[in-house]
């Protein structure tokens, strides 16, 4: 538990980074982080890095590969992004992350090197480091000093531009491409491929999981150009089986060295056992594991599986009635969240707690949602973009009609009011199989206020 002092301490530092251009911008250079972390003696340099890209799963397939990385010993740094409840839980070091002191402790050390790149890149139209590119160097400065024998790496939007670009990643993951930031990124899955195509480096081991052919295309394109070795899910690894468990999944994986049968992962969904295989596969590229080794350990894998958590992910946070809470904050996240739900919970009567960010396809995403939820609660996160309850409102009348949506200000009215709902069906009888449930979904912020409201715990 942080001490209080470490707790204000930790709260002058995060208003002082909320002062810096926010993350959710982008500027398509890399001169200003590259010019920090020059100043800083290049610590990115000072471990192996694998890289994770993609649309959805980064940051679950980041958090699996660094599990299994730790259960094998070595000592690991993990920079993901967002968090959930707070901004410590984007630099882990051995699974966990940095406590408030550590990261105040972080920022005094890089704080000084600020003020001399502000401005320094284009003195005709000066731009201060933003907050992700500061929280970038901090989580490479973290590492280095720790020190840490390899870090795991998401990338915060996009590839080629992201701030974390200018570590070399020995291995490069990229997850499923979707459509989403196609404000920034484009507006094709191939123009958004090409940008999450940026991480893989001359030399690298790109480990690729299922695409669409046209995203596929561009990586296999930027692999070949830059001479990378290549390995892809459905070709090289896989799911060979997958069947459904208590407390989560049971998967028989093919990986690049070879069978891991009997595979407990504690976690929903399809799309849960594609990113534990490509995270096996990442921890077989970096070990230099293939057909010629053999497989790593299996004991270890197993054990290390066992003991993967990606909150906010479906997560169970409450029962009588249970309430879970999702991060999906796009339509191809959406699908698969609904997906997992139909498959692992039997719910009689499920009501939705939807708060959404304006610039997503919300309309899209309600339409998804609708044949699961008998009824929703529309509330707003903190978010600075977060839909206003009223203007979700009005979207989601559309989507499920005036009878089932009820409107909630605030995020704990809105659990609070869904609670109610879900207990009231019960006691009228309405549930026969099932019991009732609620899902508090639609945004990363929504998911960590809920989770930190419902547990007072941190991602």
């Amino acid at each position: 538990m942080a001490r209080a002092d470490d707790r204000r301490d930790l709260a002058r530092v995060e208003a002082e980074l909320s002062t810096r251009w926010p993350e959710d911008r982008l500027d398509p250079t890399l001169d200003r982080i590259r010019a920090l972390v020059d100043l800083l003696g290049a610590p990115q340099t000072a471990y192996p890095v694998i890289h994770v890209a993609g649309t959805n799963g980064k940051t679950s397939t980041a958090r699996m590969i660094d599990t299994l990385l730790h259960g094998f010993g070595l000592r690991t740094g993990r920079f993901t992004s967002p968090h959930l409840s707070s901004v410590t839980e984007r630099i882990s070091v051995d699974s966990e992350p940095i406590s408030p002191r550590r990261f105040v402790e972080v920022y005094h050390d890089v704080a000084p090197y600020l003020s001399m790149v502000d401005g320094m890149v284009d003195a005709e139209q000066p731009i201060r480091l933003s907050y992700f590119e500061v929280l970038t160097a901090m989580g490479f400065v973290a590492f280095a000093d720790a020190p840490v024998d390899v870090a795991v790496v998401e990338v915060g939007l996009g590839g080629s531009w992201d701030t974390t670009n200018v570590a070399d990643g020995k291995v490069a993951v990229v997850t499923p491409i979707g459509l989403d930031h196609t404000d920034r990124l484009g507006d094709t899955l191939a123009a958004i491929a090409g940008e999450k195509a940026g991480i893989i480096k001359p030399g690298a081991l790109a480990v690729l999981a299922g695409q669409e052919p046209e995203a596929a295309e561009v990586l296999l394109r930027r692999a070949g150009q830059v001479g990378a070795t290549v390995v892809r899910q459905g070709p090289e690894f896989g799911v060979t089986g997958r069947r459904v468990a208590v407390g989560g999944q049971m998967l028989d994986i093919q990986g690049l060295g070879g069978a891991y049968p009997e595979i407990f992962l504690p976690l929903y969904g399809a799309h849960q056992a594609q990113n534990a295989v490509c995270a096996l596969a990442a921890v077989e590229s970096f070990f230099g594991a293939g057909e010629d080794t053999g497989p790593i350990s299996l004991e270890v894998v197993r054990q290390a599986f066992a003991e993967v958590s990606s909150p906010g992910r479906l997560e169970p946070v409450r029962s009588a009635p249970t309430v879970l809470v999702d991060a999906a904050h796009n339509p191809a996240g959406m699908v698969a969240s609904v997906h997992a739900l139909r498959e692992s919970f039997a719910f009689g009567h499920l009501v939705g707690v939807v708060a959404m960010l304006r610039d997503k396809d919300v309309r899209s995403m309600l339409h998804i949602l609708e044949p699961v939820l008998d009824e929703i609660v529309v509330t707003q996160n903190s978010s600075p973009r977060c839909m206003a309850a009223d203007d979700l409102a009005v979207l989601a009348v559309d989507a499920f009609g005036a009878d089932r949506v009820t409107v909630e200000t605030r995020i704990d009215d809105a659990v609070e009011s869904a609670v109610r709902l879900a207990e009231e069906s019960s006691s009228r009888g309405d549930v026969v199989l099932g019991g009732a449930g609620v899902l508090v979904t639609g945004s990363v912020v929504t998911a960590g206020e809920a989770r930190l409201l419902l547990t007072g715990a941190q991602g």
